[in-house]
């Protein structure tokens, strides 16, 4: 038996960028009885929390280590380059890696996107988050290439982004620990592929009510109702009452009459 059969509640963790909104509400519809504890971590730290037990499944980043976590892929980000407004990059309608040669670009630690080869400059030294880098793109130091709900995430007023089709891209998925997959894990599932709430995964976590019996009345031996012999389609009586017939069909006449006249009589 596992905690959370002992005391239901549900801990889904989620990195920056992701809105969960939707599926919590979702969640919170088809289970208001398990309490859904949403947990943020750096998408750095995301995995570690999984694996320790700390979350039940969590919004991650790809690439995920299969060796030990399930993940299933959800969706794709467009990746984006931030500006200042005044930026000349402000002016495209999207740019490439190449536009960004000339410029300092941002590489800060905690960076989600795979590169084979950094686009621009290098900057001196990589700022510790992403939320460090907006900053410095905000006093002009350089530029920042992002996942666009990052960008969203960090919004200012003094800066913009264009979209930037040739660089990596990040994706998003559910994961979980391979050997913790309950029956929680697998109603968040369900509500994350759009499953609907009669579906055989999207089932209630209610224990099913055993099914009353009916009464024991002989099964298919029952007779009807008025202790009646039961008599078929061919409306033919009871081997009983089908043998006086046979009798009374051989003597003249036939009919009833010729039953009555078949009862042997008293001897005196």
């Amino acid at each position: 038996m596992t905690s959370s059969d002992v005391s239901p509640s549900f801990r889904l963790a989620y990195v920056p960028g992701v809105m969960p909104t939707k599926w919590v509400r979702i969640w919170n519809e088809r289970l208001p009885e398990v309490p859904l504890t949403l947990i943020g971590v750096s998408a750095a730290e995301a995995f570690d929390v999984l694996r320790r037990g700390d979350a039940d499944a969590g919004f991650v980043r790809l690439p995920v280590d299969r060796a030990d976590l399930h993940a299933i892929p959800l969706y794709t980000e467009t990746t984006v380059v931030v500006v200042p407004k005044d930026h000349l990059v402000a002016a495209a309608d999207e740019v490439s890696t190449e536009d960004l040669a000339d410029d300092i670009v941002l590489h800060p630690l905690d960076d989600t996107l795979v590169w084979e080869r950094l686009p621009g400059q290098p900057a001196k030294e990589r700022p510790a988050t992403t939320a460090d880098a907006m900053e410095l793109v905000a006093a002009g130091v350089g530029l920042l290439v992002v996942p666009q709900s990052l960008a969203r995430l960090h919004h200012r007023k003094d800066l913009t982004y264009r979209p930037v089709p040739d660089a990596p891209q990040a994706s998003v998925a559910l994961s979980w620990p391979q050997d913790e997959t309950t029956d929680l894990v697998e109603q968040f599932i369900g509500i994350v592929r759009g499953r609907t709430v009669n579906s055989s995964r999207g089932r209630s976590l209610k224990p099913e009510e055993p099914k009353r019996k009916s009464p024991d009345t002989g099964g298919a031996r029952r007779k009807p109702a008025g202790g009646k012999p039961a008599v078929g389609k061919s409306g033919g009586k009871s081997p009983r009452s089908g043998a006086g017939g046979a009798k009374a069909g051989g003597s003249k006449g036939g009919g009833s009459k010729g039953g009555k006249r078949g009862k042997p009589r008293r001897r005196p």
